[in-house]
């Protein structure tokens, strides 16, 4: 009987530490999540609302490649032609729809991606991007000029922490 006892016991204890660790688990994924941001690709040098170079679409793959292991829920860009057609690889290759954001109410968009609580990519311009990347990692971001298409910010969210990443994407390239 007391054998018995002490395996029922033990069974218990197995039992409440799988519980408490499958749901410590979910808490803490739903906690911890990325948001990237990153300056549409270099675009053609005329017209009002120019697509991608050739480099530019090359720059565009590599991004998606970058980010195929990033589990993106969702992927964000202006309305361009050229937010767009750097937001497309990594869309496709997730097979997610591009959603629009209106560049000129980046604190309601920042407070839509903190509420969302998923990993997202934005697509952006030298401006906005990182005006956005300042109001969701509530750090300092020095500005990018027009001639800067490499950064790639990443936001990380781990709880109530904000940890923020600047990567530089590896392709050179003259056009």
């Amino acid at each position: 009987m007391l054998f018995i006892n002490f395996l029922n016991r033990r069974k218990s204890l197995i039992t409440f530490l799988i519980t408490t660790l499958t749901f410590s688990t979910v808490t803490w994924a739903e906690d911890h999540y990325s948001i990237y941001l990153v300056r549409h690709a270099e675009k053609q040098a005329e017209g009002k609302n120019p697509s991608l170079t050739e480099c530019g679409v090359l720059r565009a793959k590599q991004l998606a490649s970058l980010l195929s292991k990033a589990k993106i829920s969702n992927v964000y860009s202006t309305s361009y032609h050229r937010t767009m057609q750097t937001a497309k690889p990594l869309a496709t290759l997730n097979k997610l729809p591009i959603k629009n954001y209106n560049p000129s109410h980046l604190e309601q968009f920042a407070l839509q991606l903190k509420n969302n609580k998923e990993s997202a990519l934005i697509v952006g311009h030298s401006n906005t991007t990182p005006m956005l990347t300042e109001l969701l990692s509530t750090q300092k971001v020095a500005p990018i000029t027009e001639q800067d298409f490499n950064f790639l910010y990443q936001v990380q969210f781990i709880g109530e922490q904000r940890i923020l990443t600047l990567f530089e994407q590896p392709l050179i390239c003259k056009n």
